[in-house]
């Protein structure tokens, strides 16, 4: 029994350790499975003795013990409970993943959906994916649960939009620098090669998220978002326009963001003498004038205040074309006509 309740203490230590220290950033995968090893030997150890009155008092008792050393240890500690080993490998991963050291090779391992999971080779289980399998059984919860109202973005989509918004929140509440978190969501970009349309999804979910304390968090990805203008642009012609609205009537900058790659798309139109009409030459050739001229007015529709300062923007640049009134000869000046009728 002592060497069990010496486990036990060692593994709400390393808890502590995996949410607030900076030794995961030394962390290999070998480490990481044995730290999942050691968390789910603690939910043995839970199972087998938390209806044993004796036994779970004297751990208890080595918990309450541990928890004083980890508050001196750690500032903003928060203490485990016995009961808390139920879900002891939920808590590891929590606290990883709350944790801005945490390494980008760790998070790859995590959230790796291609390795195919080996628990054969090794002592310790297999941890690659694990992330991924949550989410496709938090998934799969959304998707059957009767109670929770359908998705606009999906359930997978929504799953991972909410993680990111965690992840966000705790690089920017232990005050890490800016480029240190752009970092992050540039590694998430760059690990969604090839499912560009599900990473729109993704970002899409987490500004819609509804927590109050993730506002600082979606203004960061906002402003990132902003930076990434080819990622903009993809997402204002992928989404669904409905799905485009709720984030324009959700946020500010959005709104501002989605309209100016608007104005840029029109910027970037021709006039085809063969079809009769504006065609895209470069930056997406998959949106229509038609279909330009439907994004505007469903956004005035959601936003009316905002029509009145576009349609004098883009007055000032039919003007700049000199002001014709000319089907073909500005695209500015057939924009605001469509706009008007």
């Amino acid at each position: 029994m002592e060497a069990v309740l010496k486990n036990l203490a060692s593994t709400a230590e390393l808890l502590a350790a995996a949410a607030q220290s900076g030794v995961v950033e030394h962390w290999d995968k070998q480490t990481l499975s044995r730290a999942f090893h050691w968390a789910q030997y603690c939910e043995h150890i839970f199972s087998r003795f938390h209806n044993n009155p004796a036994i779970r008092r004297l751990m208890e008792k080595q918990l309450q013990l541990t928890n004083q050393s980890l508050q001196a240890a750690f500032p903003g500690y928060t203490e485990v409970s016995f009961s808390d080993f139920s879900r002891c490998q939920h808590l590891l991963l929590v606290g990883l993943l709350s944790n801005p050291e945490l390494p980008g090779s760790i998070m790859k391992i995590l959230f790796d959906t291609i390795s195919p999971v080996n628990t054969k080779q090794s002592e310790y289980q297999d941890v690659t994916g694990m992330c991924s399998h949550i989410i496709q059984c938090k998934s799969a919860c959304k998707v059957l649960s009767p109670l929770i109202h359908s998705s606009a973005v999906g359930a997978d989509a929504e799953v991972q939009g909410v993680m990111l918004m965690e992840r966000l929140g705790a690089l920017l509440s232990q005050g890490s620098e800016a480029c240190q978190t752009e970092h992050f969501l540039d590694s998430v970009l760059q690990g969604c090669e090839g499912a560009a349309e599900h990473f729109c999804l993704v970002i899409a979910a987490a500004l819609l998220t509804t927590k109050d304390s993730q506002t600082a968090s979606q203004d960061f990805l906002l402003d990132w978002l902003q930076k990434k203008h080819s990622v903009l642009q993809y997402m204002c012609s992928a989404l669904p326009t409905t799905l485009l609205l709720d984030l324009a009537k959700e946020h500010l900058k959005f709104r501002d963001a989605y309209c100016d790659v608007l104005k840029k798309w029109a910027s970037d139109m021709e006039y085809s003498i063969f079809d009769g009409e504006w065609v895209q030459t470069s930056t997406n050739q998959t949106v229509s004038f038609q279909r330009l001229t439907e994004h505007f007015l469903a956004l005035f529709e959601v936003c009316p205040s905002l029509r009145d300062g576009v349609e004098k923007e883009l007055n000032a640049l039919k003007m700049s074309d000199g002001d014709f009134d000319v089907r073909g000869l500005s695209v500015w000046g057939d924009l605001l006509s469509a706009l008007n009728k």
